[in-house]
């Protein structure tokens, strides 16, 4: 019985797991083919390479599946794009890159293999791998199919190719393509008709460009490519156009996803630690305090508020220079005494006053260099040494801001935190109260009313209901617990 009740929650787990990290279980794969070693014409030099390159590129973007390939003859290479079909069914994003030779015959490309002779036009259809073979392949991956193809170079299988079909035509460069299934593109070296530079570097003029643009997190793939055809066009001096073929939806469209695309509320929660970090900033007010928030966010909307405020605080009109990040934090001393000892007369004589120091200076100077501190504690967040500045804290202004950040680091329903032990005071003489004052009659709740109170203290922490805290404020009797509510409510209020 227990385990016909089982079954249907894990699949329910397994469900909710896999809607919300659908992005994040996105299955990209590629087949990467890199034919340099033509045996009846001159050998490539840089297709290898360029093959080898961009499989790398694939493999470090993350890609869970990158099949490479070189020097395929005429059965291997139709084998191989045969193979790679029942890869992509399981894909969303297949991709194909093939370096090489490639031709046109009567408007169709062809992709050509190491082991071609091609005599006549006749003997491609038998001897070459057909581009829209090639797109048929990637045709079941879910949501982008994409070619690329360096391969419109000054094909030397032309010259001598005899001509069996007199009204076939067969040209240098590839024929323009319009893919039938959507979100498909086909990316060329060069624009139809064509021809591509193999180039006198490690890498074809096209290659070097992809390398550069396309594994950029979080760009979308036209958007790459644009920028791949403006530096072929800048490399070749305008001799060399890459062109795109196909269309895509309005959706952004990345090969490699970002740190957003994975965590759709990774945005909002960075925008809301910025401002909170901006605030305390502004509270805390010196130069100091604006250096180390611009340490943990150089860049942004806040940052440039940020350069004003210290602007403003050096009296310059323009962009003041901002002092470089402090250094790590150090391994925290524990600071010598400053709080309020008892008073001992026999030690009163002997013990050095603060009369050379205006009264506060080192007070402020100490509540000035934990502020600092908690600014770089915000943007490194490590427990351990949060909890250590916790203990050594020295100014008690700053303790309510501690603790929260202290509880926003832990969800509501996890372990216990940390409970922030006040600072000894000193003993004050015992005054016996009076027992008919109606203010201690008032002030004095029973023992199970604050057992209830703390019962109810700790619902409120996991439910966080504001409104609900509030009116347990309003209504609060055990005056033990208001700093612990004092403390929920505004945590809550930062949230």
């Amino acid at each position: 019985m227990q385990r016909w009740i089982l079954a249907p929650v894990l699949v329910l787990a397994g469900f909710l797991v896999i809607t919300t990290n659908g992005v994040a279980a996105e299955r990209r794969v590629a087949l990467v083919i890199g034919n340099s070693a033509y045996r009846s014409v001159p050998v490539l030099a840089n297709p290898g390479r360029d093959a080898a390159a961009v499989a790398e590129m694939l493999r470090r973007a993350g890609f869970d599946s990158v099949e490479l390939r070189q020097d395929l003859g005429t059965v291997e290479l139709k084998r191989a794009t045969r193979e790679f079909m029942q890869t992509a069914r399981e894909a969303d994003i297949a991709l194909v890159y093939f370096a090489g030779h490639g031709i046109e015959v009567s408007g169709i490309n062809y992709l050509i293999p190491t082991d071609a002779r091609l005599k006549s036009d006749f003997d491609v259809e038998d001897e070459g791998l057909s581009l829209e073979r090639v797109v048929r392949a990637i045709e079941p991956a879910r949501r982008l199919r994409l070619v690329i193809l360096d391969a419109c170079r000054n094909n030397p299988f032309n010259a001598a190719m005899q001509r069996m079909v007199s009204v076939r035509a067969v040209a240098n460069g590839l024929a323009k393509v319009e893919p039938a299934v959507s979100d498909t593109l086909v990316a060329f070296a060069a624009r139809a008709g064509s021809v591509a530079e193999d180039g006198a570097g490690e890498h074809s003029p096209f290659t070097t460009a992809l390398l550069k643009h396309l594994p950029v997190p979080g760009l979308d793939v036209r958007v790459a490519f644009g920028r791949v055809r403006d530096e072929v066009l800048r490399l070749t001096g305008g001799k060399q156009e890459p062109f795109v073929y196909g269309s895509l939806g309005g959706a952004i469209t990345a090969l490699v996803p970002d740190d957003k695309t994975l965590d759709p509320g990774g945005a909002e929660r960075a925008q809301r630690e910025t401002r909170r970090d901006y605030e305390f900033a502004e509270r805390v007010g010196t130069r100091e305090a604006w250096s180390s928030f611009l340490a943990a966010h150089p860049t942004g909307f806040y940052a440039d508020l940020a350069r004003a405020q210290v602007a403003k605080l050096t009296g310059s009109t323009g962009t003041a220079a901002v002092p470089p990040p402090p250094p790590p934090l150090p391994e925290r001393k524990p600071l010598p005494q400053t709080r309020p000892i008892p008073h001992d007369p026999a030690t009163a004589a002997v013990a050095p006053g603060p009369a050379a120091q205006p009264p506060g200076a080192g007070r402020a100077g100490a509540c000035q260099r934990d502020a600092e501190t908690l600014a770089r504690l915000r943007a490194r967040r490590v427990p351990d040494e949060i909890l250590r500045f916790q203990r050594e804290l020295v100014c008690d202004e700053l303790r309510p801001q501690v603790a929260r950040l202290i509880e926003s680091m832990e969800p509501p329903d996890g372990p216990a935190r940390p409970k922030l032990v006040p600072d000894p005071v000193p003993p004050q003489p015992f005054r016996e109260p009076d027992p008919a004052s109606p203010a201690l009659a008032r002030a004095t709740p029973s023992a199970s009313s604050c057992e209830q109170e703390a019962q109810t203290l700790a619902t409120l922490r996991n439910t966080r209901d504001k409104r609900a805290i509030d009116r347990f404020a309003r209504d609060l009797t055990c005056q033990d617990l208001r700093p612990q509510v004092m403390r929920l409510r505004e945590s809550v209020d930062d949230e």
